[in-house]
């Protein structure tokens, strides 16, 4: 056969083909982006209702929401998941993003808190009043005889073993740093 009987170009619209791939994303494009929408489903049913509420979702958004809790199976759950990334794609999901990023920041910032108090009440302990005195001019605010008597107690519970006395510092050291 002769290709002046059968023009395939014109057959199949090679210029057609063309065009559809560059229309829209691509196949696997799109399957990254609806399970980036299913772990921000993940992330959005972690959040505690009163700042969910602070969101503007509509009612499906909210009946399947409101459905989770009685989903026991992990493999409804996951159809579960996709039910709400299903949702999530018709709504505006910058507010969502914008409140979880807001989270993790302050998580990030209250880990780093507890981080610099785990390595100051580690220093207290094993340095005495040499740390104290570093800690009384990062923290004015703090009162010297009060810690003095809570490092010495952790001292000599941490000799025996013993938690109570380290923990207890901490909490001293975490309450004194947030109130400053």
């Amino acid at each position: 056969m002769s290709n002046e009987y059968f023009d395939l170009d014109a057959i199949h619209g090679d210029a057609a083909a063309s065009d559809d791939s560059e229309d829209g994303p691509s196949k696997s494009a799109v399957k990254r982006e609806h399970h980036g929408l299913q772990e921000l489903a993940k992330q959005l049913l972690s959040l505690p209702r009163a700042e969910l509420e602070q969101l503007a979702l509509d009612a499906k958004t909210w009946e399947a929401i409101n459905e989770t809790s009685r989903i026991k199976d992990k493999r409804a759950l996951a159809r579960h998941y996709k039910r709400i990334a299903n949702c999530l794609a018709r709504l505006d999901q910058e507010p969502l993003k914008a409140l979880l990023a807001k989270r993790e920041q302050v998580e990030r910032a209250e880990n780093a808190m507890h981080h610099q108090l785990e390595r100051w009440r580690e220093r207290l302990i094993a340095e005495g009043d040499t740390a104290l005195g570093e800690f009384v001019v990062d923290y004015p605010q703090a009162e010297r005889q009060p810690l003095r008597a809570l490092i010495r107690v952790a001292q000599r519970d941490a000799e025996r073993g013993r938690p109570d006395g380290p923990r207890k510092l901490f909490r001293y050291l975490r309450e004194l740093v947030r109130s400053a």
